[in-house]
């Protein structure tokens, strides 16, 4: 596949989880006409399991086993699943779908806002500290204070607690959970069974209410949990193995504007210009906050790429034959040209190779 050919597919699927992921406040909106926000988030919670679980099994892979890993998942499923599933089901009641998707980007805000906190965003640059507060500034746009019919109300703050809940779970789950040599779809899976033994704890406000349910809601209701739950979660991991995190991260830049012209199209809702002015601006101030950072990102690559270059080519001149088998590591190889090789090998196949066994591949 040429170079042409493989942007446009990475952009392709890009785009197909832009659409999958926006896509979910519709379904919740949708699923809300039949059911509680308990069950829904319950509903949502199974189905994506099941989804998984059969993912996990199907691809040889085995669930977490030590106490310590499923603590911390207990601990992520609360606040990356339970926690906000529940208040986007409780905010959609009086909040409409499009607006729910644009507030929900504010989760790279909060992010930030939680690493300066406790200390893991050390002397950030002025241009994100500007971003900050012009991703606030945008956020109380779209909240309209000053007018009587703005989306102010328990609705709006439930969807911007979800979104704060997404940044503490993310943060937590960077500490406890990443880069301990388990595959990714064990410990998804691992997660979103531990939120549905949450959220199966919150049955008695409102989940024990009778059924009532017609096709379109059941529709909504499996789709939100297989696909927009289940599905979703396994593209984004697909998509950082073969194209890195800052492709999978474009796709917080499209899913508002999918959740707000689905929103329009689907359910009729409207989309007065002052939330499409507070849309642009939470978009911008969450591209300035991370300017610094794939600034950074870049500088830290193209020094590692040169460093890899030049170790490479001193290791071609010894010997151009030489191949080191890719288990191999300096401890295990006797002779030191060998342990020499395994050391200079490049950055990006280390790495490469640890993304995708995080991956599950």
């Amino acid at each position: 596949m040429n170079g042409v050919a493989g942007r446009t597919w990475a952009w392709a699927r890009v785009g197909v989880l832009a659409l999958l992921w926006g896509s979910t406040f519709l379904w919740i909106e949708l699923a809300l006409e039949a059911l509680t926000p308990v069950q829904v988030t319950l509903s949502r919670c199974v189905l994506g399991t099941a989804t998984l679980l059969v993912a996990c099994l199907g691809s040889g892979r085995r669930l977490p086993r030590t106490r310590a890993i499923w603590g911390h998942l207990v601990v992520a499923a609360f606040f990356c699943n339970a926690l906000p599933f529940a208040m986007f089901s409780v905010g959609q009641q009086t909040v409409d779908s499009g607006v729910a998707g644009v507030l929900n980007a504010t989760t790279p805000l909060w992010s930030l806002l939680i690493g300066i906190v406790i200390g893991s965003e050390r002397g950030p640059r002025p241009v994100r500290l500007a971003g900050l507060l012009l991703g606030f500034a945008g956020v109380v746009l779209i909240f309209a204070p000053w007018q009587t019919t703005g989306p102010v109300g328990w609705g709006a703050l439930a969807i911007v607690a979800a979104a704060a809940s997404y940044a503490v779970g993310f943060a937590y789950m960077g500490r406890n959970l990443v880069g301990k040599g388990i595959p990714t779809i064990s410990l998804s899976t691992g997660q979103l069974i531990a939120a549905t033994g949450l959220t199966s704890l919150t049955l008695p406000a409102g989940g024990l209410t009778p059924i009532e349910i017609g096709p379109k809601a059941a529709l909504a209701v499996v789709v939100l949990g297989v696909v927009a739950t289940g599905i979703t979660f396994h593209l984004t991991c697909r998509i950082i193995a073969a194209e890195g995190a800052t492709n999978a991260a474009t796709v917080g830049y499209l899913l508002p504007v999918v959740s707000v012209a689905l929103g329009a199209i689907v359910l009729d809702e409207l989309f007065s210009l002052r939330v499409a002015a507070g849309m642009v601006v939470v978009l911008v101030g969450v591209g300035l906050t991370r300017r610094q950072k794939r600034a950074a990102s870049a500088s830290a690559s193209a020094s590692a790429s040169a460093s890899a270059s030049a170790s490479a080519s001193a290791s071609a001149s010894a010997s151009a034959s030489a191949e080191i088998p890719p288990l191999w590591s300096a401890r295990r190889a006797r002779h030191p040209f060998l342990r020499e090789r395994i050391r200079t090998r490049p950055a990006w196949d280390r790495t490469s190779r640890i993304a995708r066994s995080d991956c599950g591949e």
